[in-house]
This record gives C-alpha cells, structure tokens and sequence, in this order.
C-alpha cells in the first residue's frame, strides 16, 4: 500500500491540493496527517474540510491546539508572543465553522497503530514532546533517545518544516517537512510517499510546485501581514522574514 505522509499545511489549500493531486497520480490509498492545519495563511477551513472529505488521519499539531484555545488566552498572548503570532491564532479562530473547531480539539496529539505489520506512531513533534523540533541537525543520541521510548518502527513527525528521513536501528523518523509553509528556503510544498509491504517499507519525499500567487493574493485580500506573504514566496519562517 501506499500512503501520503503530510503535515504543516498552516492553511495553504493551493499548496494541500497540489500535494493531494500529486499523491493521488502517485498510488496513494490512504492520507496520514500530522498536524498544523492551520496558522498565518487565509484558508483554514478550506483545509480541515478538505483533509476531513479525504479521510486523513489526523493528529492535532500546536498550532491547532493554540488556535482553539485563543477565546481563553489571548489576552497572556497580546503579552507574551508577537503581534503576528496571536494574529495567526485569532485569524484562523475567526475564520474556522465551529464544527472544525470541534474536530480540532477532538484529535489526539499522538496516534498508534498497526499497519501490514509495522508499528506507526504519528507525532507532531517528538515522541517525547509535541513541541519538540527534529531536524537532519538533531545529535544522533538523541534519536537513539527517542527510538527508545517511541516502541515503533515508524516515527512520521513534522513541525520542524525540514523533511529527512533518519533511520536508527529498527526504526525509521520520518518528517514530513511542511506542505504550506516550508522553512527551508525552498518555496515548494513538501510531503512523502510512504510504500508499505509486509516485511518492506521505502519512503520518497517530493517537492510540490503549487499556485503561490494565488495563496499570496488571499493573504492579501484579507488583510493579513505582508509578512505572511513573504513567508511562503520564500520558504522562510517568520523571524527570518522579519529579519531581513
């Protein structure tokens, strides 16, 4: 079976639907999502619908986790995170139907399961913390660290925004890398074609061009910081965009 590994779409629909095509000519039979639907771009509705019409199977990223806490914590967060920060919470808030809303604070954070024989974990982050960032920087040990206590043969992660894959002993991390807001410096969306068989398993990341102009043109349209503009004409993150 094949199955497309995705995450970080941060309300890029343009970027999510390149990907999804691009899966679907590719084999694909199944989406496994983790996390960030939404943030800084201006449809995130348009992508928790279209991942939920898909049948994804979804963890909660933290930035879905922050945006259906913001009614509760946007006053501390006027406070203590950027102007751009809580505006990409409070946008998204605004603009999701409260039945997404719903669905986003239904998921887990992490999920288990068997599949063909192999162990999956999905995480947003690490199996140690849905916070925590791996990259092809992470030390060695502390993949060894984690392998230890994530009991899977495959790990898929995101929320770095940097796709690899890493292979330690028996299991593999496999990050995504981000469909809507790669930091990279690469502008194209990312995800991975994930070939499972009993006894085999090959991963291959792709680079998705997508309609960019018309992601940029919504932000845009909505009102939204230039900054959130220059973010995905980039493929940077925000504190880079700001400070350049």
């Amino acid at each position: 079976m094949i199955f497309a590994l995705l995450g970080d779409v941060h309300g890029n629909l343009p970027a999510l639907e390149a990907v999804l095509a691009h899966a679907q000519e590719n084999g694909a039979q199944a989406i496994w999502n983790v996390g960030d639907f939404v943030g800084y771009n201006a449809f995130p509705d348009e992508v928790v619908s279209l991942l939920r019409e898909r049948g994804a199977i979804s963890i909660q990223g933290n930035y879905d986790r922050k945006t259906i806490k913001v009614k509760k914590k946007l006053e501390e967060w006027k406070i203590t995170k950027t102007p751009e920060k809580w505006l990409a919470f409070q946008w998204a808030y605004d603009h999701l139907s409260k039945k997404n809303r719903k669905y986003l604070a239904s998921l887990p954070e992490d999920l288990r399961f068997s599949m063909l024989g192999w162990h999956i974990l999905l995480v947003h982050g690490s199996p140690a913390d849905p916070d925590e960032y791996l990259s092809p920087d992470t030390p060695q040990e502390r993949f060894e660290e984690l392998a230890s206590i994530a009991h899977a043969d495959l790990v898929v992660c995101g929320h770095s925004h940097i796709p690899f894959l890493r292979q330690v002993g028996e299991t593999w991390f496999i990050n995504t890398g981000s469909v809507g807001r790669p930091d990279d410096g690469d502008p194209r969306a990312s995800y991975a074609l994930l070939k499972l068989e009993r006894g085999k398993r090959e991963v291959e990341h792709h680079r998705i061009p997508y309609d960019i102009e018309r992601a940029v043109g919504a932000i845009r349209e909505n009102g939204l910081p230039e900054e959130f503009a220059d973010m995905i004409i980039d493929g940077k993150d925000l504190d880079t965009v700001k400070g350049e």
